[in-house]
């Protein structure tokens, strides 16, 4: 079951005798008769063989955004265990000006991105809350991911400094690349190096409401969060008239209270409760104790943070939604919060605009492609090279015979110079 709440749309059932009528309408109320007509979830059928007008999933690629609207998809809102249902935190928010920008890239949650099929050029802002791997445990995968199949520039990525320079965004990401060394060095010796590099734009966590963004319409600003030590923040998203607040892990603290005011959408965590921590998570009572109402936010908790600034749409995450869940933690939001609510789940997508929000479930494929966009995919900026010793090399075995033809026939066809793609012999 999931929770949803389309703040513009008022349903008023009216039966009178054997007439009926439904009021529903996006922009106003309409009254319609049932006599002689179908209905579905979707809207009104006129007949056997149309379509339904007004589905409730939303097929990626399948709609153009308009010019006016914001688009946003949960690709993860889920624990930091692995889950195969759901990922860990991840945002991406798409802007009618053609933009697209990512909230944490939590473990799991680049196959949810990938599953909606947008070309990897579009995918080159990244922006961490902190730096927990639920947080940002996928930035491998969307690095490499987006890198193999067709980004031409370099990953960008945005987050917080720390209490000491070996807590911050920037220490964190270039130990990164020392991790990941051989993966790009391996890469570079063939592809082009220019989308395998990372640029970092580290801010300061302490300054408050600060703009860490400012392109193209869209302002992007950070103040300060709570959460198990210094360092993590929470965002927001200005742009034509309309606010997104990404606020990632946080107890409640008075800078979104004051900074997530007059939200069109306000995201933030809404934890298990203490006995789920216990039971379900296996942690130890004490711990479960302090983690769901002091490291994190528990669900009353959420609903008065909610009830103060007064969203037009709230989106609690940070959960596994499930049977055995949710409907506690939505009996506690309950409690205190009687406004629009999402209870988060992996792939649900709201759009958003200045009359409007409306909340549908992303159908996907599980096995998408790497969709081309605009740009050709980058060409090497020098010839190939290797990273083989002759001990290596001296390893091969000859099938010529078998894929030769193969190979001519395929460099034939695309008119390359197979002497200029050989490997390499002996150390560079």
């Amino acid at each position: 079951m999931r929770f949803k709440s389309i703040t513009f749309i008022i349903t008023v059932t009216l039966i009178v005798g054997v007439a009926a009528g439904i009021y529903l309408g996006r922009h106003g109320v309409e009254v319609l008769p049932i006599v002689g007509e179908a209905w579905a979830a979707g809207g009104k059928v006129t007949g056997p063989t149309v379509i339904v007008p007004d589905r409730y999933a939303y097929y990626p690629g399948t709609e153009e955004l308009e010019p006016d609207e914001i688009r946003l998809f949960a690709c993860g809102t889920g624990m930091p265990a692995a889950r195969l249902g759901q990922a860990a935190t991840c945002w991406l928010v798409e802007t009618g000006n053609g933009d697209k920008f990512i909230f944490d890239t939590g473990t799991g949650s680049m196959a949810n991105i990938a599953a909606l099929m947008i070309p990897y050029d579009y995918l080159d802002k990244v922006f961490l809350t902190h730096l927990h791997t639920d947080h940002w445990g996928d930035l491998d995968a969307l690095w490499a991911g987006g890198w193999t199949a067709g980004r031409s520039e370099a990953l960008k990525v945005w987050g917080p400094s720390g209490a000491r320079p070996d807590m911050g965004t920037k220490y964190a990401i270039d130990n990164f690349k020392k991790t990941y060394n051989w993966d790009w060095a391996t890469r570079a010796a063939r592809l082009s190096g220019i989308p395998g590099e990372i640029v970092v734009h580290e801010f300061d966590y302490k300054k408050i409401n600060q703009v860490v963004y400012d392109e193209n319409g869209v302002v992007i600003r950070a103040w300060p969060a709570v959460h198990t030590g210094d360092g993590p923040v929470s965002y927001s998203l200005e742009w034509n008239g309309l606010k997104i607040v990404i606020g990632g892990d946080t107890a409640p603290n008075k800078w979104y209270i004051e900074y997530a005011k007059n939200a069109d959408v306000a995201i933030h965590e809404c934890f298990h409760t203490p006995g789920q921590m216990a039971e379900l998570y296996n942690q130890a009572p004490a711990v479960a104790l302090w983690l769901s109402t002091q490291g994190h936010t528990s669900p009353q908790a959420f609903g008065k943070i909610m009830s103060t600034i007064k969203p037009r749409h709230a989106i609690g995450y940070h959960f596994f939604n499930e049977e055995a869940t949710r409907y506690e933690i939505y009996d506690g939001v309950r409690g205190v919060y009687s406004g629009p609510l999402s209870m988060a789940t992996d792939r649900m997508v709201w759009n958003i605009t200045r009359e409007e929000i409306t909340e549908r479930m992303a159908v996907v494929t599980e096995e998408a492609w790497a969709v081309r966009g605009i740009r050709e995919p980058p060409k090497r900026e020098k010839p190939p090279s290797s990273e083989f010793t002759t001990f290596i090399l001296e390893g091969r075995w000859d099938v010529s015979d078998v894929q030769g033809k193969v190979i001519k026939d395929y460099a034939d066809e695309y008119g390359i110079d197979l002497s200029k793609i050989q490997e390499s012999a002996g150390k560079k």
